[in-house]
């Protein structure tokens, strides 16, 4: 039975290996300081936060979110250690409350490696606080416990760390912050809570998928319903369709006789659009977000079996090398090779587990691909071929591919809900990429180029004629050829904006309706907004920034790329962000509000659950292929039947 600790109480740990739960109501980050008997912390070293996740014996999330799990093994941290404090804080500039009080209150559950759950700590009375020690694992007398803490601070992060006795807290906190600021810019954001079919799908809606998949695919059967875990179990966290099936019957359509190649025995055949949803667009939407998630799931699991198996052999390599009675005879070699013996058999059951969802969701991505809508789809899908203008705008839109190290040929698209929450940067920058670093400047700053081009014609392409409009700045004009099939296709609001004079001219008059677009919003009087003031949404395309841009415009575009968002107008850069640097720090903040994006591929991004470094890989056109030309076509003969004001 799980107990419920108020503050001050505490309890015994039945377990060494722990997992840490945190919930919130709003992204929190989350650390921990190891200290001495008298609770003293040796100093920086002994702090786990998201810039510097793991010591022994523990390891943090490396960003900001509203749930974390802390990886603890009590066995493994030093004997020095006997006070394992967990820390949360609210990040700076993350655009969320600034005080614990204005949300739910944090829970704190302590489990079992298993998920067995141990303690329960509702983190309650909190107000003006932005800082806080929630539990603490503490040594005594041999035996480990659990404290619930809930100590607040409303000086944040710095004055809890002054509190822990850390020198120089206010610095320490602030790269911290900074770590955490830096995660949060490069994450991709989960996407909303998925809802079981039951709760979302009408019945007729259900017979209509059941039909629709059964005329797509007569040899699949029908959506399996989800499986609820057992009562006071741990969370399956597994997609339904990847769960294993009841051993079927010979000769039945999930027999092993009749399963397609690539589909793993004991799974049922993977089904496209076998999600939660009211439309196949988001069925499919949620159903590529399980693909994610698992994907990141299951890594996460054979990279830590794998990392207890590295350390398991340490330790007792380590107690074979202090045993002088190993020293003797045989005895040490005989325990050498039984703890190599064990690490290898915990290893290569971690890879067979690996390799057995990594086949399931090669499996799935086989079916699902080639079922994804425009919105969805790489360039080089037949769905393009029969592109017709959109009545409505999707759900979500492609960015590109994400792939682990693991399995690089499993591609997880990388979808972005629409209305964009941020801006993009393509990046035309080495960075720390080794494809970049294979290619001259000039051809990098091409293909990052092609690639936002390619990003706006996906863009204008999802979208219903007249309600989603490009602007282009093109100062210095060295971007006309990439531009010219949009330029051409009559697609652009106006020509590329080019010279100081252009720049100015574009930021002024978006400032200027961004302006009366939130003043109307905050009014609640939309109905008084200026005659003629267009209200579609816009993308505003920066080329080769910052030249031709004064401090003014600089801030501006910083302006846009804070409060554009909010009223539909959006910005897409392509830029070096060494071109800028004389500008120092002013500009980082845009950079961290942006998405960046690169033209080649960079394991540059991670997932909002874990933390994995994803290599992303840009959508790019087939070579040779006319898909940008005939997709550009048929837009502009749909602007051209709205008439001029689609613009």
């Amino acid at each position: 039975m799980t107990a419920e600790l108020v503050r001050g109480q505490n309890r015994p740990l039945p377990h060494t290996r722990l997992e840490i739960r945190v919930s919130a109501g709003h992204p929190v980050l989350a650390a921990a300081t190891l200290g001495d008997e008298e609770g003293r912390i040796a100093g920086p070293e002994a702090l786990a936060h998201p810039g510097s996740a793991a010591l022994p014996g523990i390891e943090v999330p490396r960003q900001a979110a509203t749930a974390h799990r802390l990886a603890v093994d009590l066995e493994a941290v030093r004997d020095t250690v006997h006070r394992v404090s967990v820390l949360l804080a609210l990040p700076v500039g993350a655009g969320g409350p600034t005080r614990f009080g204005a949300s739910a209150a944090p829970v704190v559950t302590v489990t079992g490696s298993d998920g067995t759950p141990v303690a329960d700590y509702t983190i309650s009375g909190l107000d003006r606080e932005s800082a806080l020690v929630a539990l603490e694992l503490y040594r005594r007398q041999g035996a480990w416990k659990v404290r619930a803490v809930g100590q607040g601070y409303e000086g944040g992060l710095a004055a809890l760390l002054a509190d822990q006795g850390l020198d120089r807290p206010a610095e320490l906190a602030g790269s911290v912050l900074e770590a955490v600021a830096q995660g949060l810019a490069r994450s991709v954001a989960a996407p909303p809570p998925r809802v079981p079919d039951a709760d979302r799908i009408p019945e007729g809606e259900r017979a209509h998928q059941a039909a629709q998949t059964s005329a797509q695919s007569p040899a699949q059967p029908p959506a399996q319903p989800p499986v609820q875990p057992a009562a006071g179990g741990p969370i399956d966290y597994t997609h339904p369709s990847r769960r294993p099936a009841p051993d079927p019957a010979p000769g039945s359509p999930q027999s092993p006789a009749t399963q397609p190649a690539s589909a793993p025995s004991g799974f049922p055949t993977p089904v496209a659009g076998d999600a939660a949803g009211w439309s196949m667009d988001e069925r499919l939407y949620n159903q590529v977000w399980g693909m994610f998630e698992d994907l990141a799931r299951a890594t996460a699991a054979y990279r830590s079996a794998c990392r207890f198996a590295e350390n398991r052999l340490d330790q007792e390599l380590d107690r074979v090398l202090s045993d002088p009675r190993s020293r003797i005879g045989g005895a040490g070699d005989t325990a050498r090779a039984a703890a190599r013996a064990k690490h290898d058999e915990l290893t290569a059951r971690a890879q067979e587990a690996l390799d057995r969802d990594l086949a399931q969701l090669v499996a799935e991505s086989e079916v699902v691909e080639p079922a994804l809508p425009a919105a969805y789809a790489r360039w080089d899908s037949p769905v393009w071929q029969a592109y017709r203008v959109p009545m409505e705008p999707p759900m979500a839109v492609r960015l590109g591919d994400l792939h682990l190290p693991e399995r690089t040929d499993l591609r997880i698209p990388f979808l972005a809900r629409l209305p964009l929450a941020r801006g993009l940067w393509v990046d035309s920058g080495r960075g720390q990429s080794a494809a970049a670093g294979l290619l001259d400047e000039a051809e990098l700053r091409r293909l990052a180029l092609d690639s936002a081009v390619a990003h706006v014609a996906r863009l204008l392409a999802v979208h219903p004629a007249g309600s989603f409009r490009v602007r282009v700045i093109d100062a210095a004009g060295a971007g006309a050829a990439s531009f010219a099939p949009l330029v051409e296709a009559g697609v652009l609001a106006g020509p590329p904006a080019a010279g100081a004079a252009g720049v100015s001219a574009v930021l002024t008059q978006l400032t200027e309706r961004v302006d009366l677009l939130q003043m109307a919003a905050r009014a609640g009087a939309s109905e008084d907004l200026p005659p003629g003031l267009d209200t579609a949404e816009e993308l505003l395309v920066v080329h080769d920034f910052p030249h031709g841009f004064d401090d003014r415009a600089v801030n501006q575009l910083r302006y846009l790329a804070d409060e554009g968002p909010a009223v539909g107008t959006q910005l897409l850069m392509v830029a070096d962000r060494a071109d800028a640097a004389a500008y120092g720090p002013v500009l980082d903040p845009l950079w961290r509000s942006l998405m960046r994006l690169t033209p080649v591929p960079d394991d540059h991004l991670a997932d909002p659950w874990v933390g994995h470094a994803w290599t992303y890989e840009p959508s790019a056109f087939p070579a040779g292929s006319a898909v940008l030309r005939q997709v550009l076509g048929q837009l502009a003969d749909a602007r051209g039947q709205w008439g001029p004001g689609s613009h």
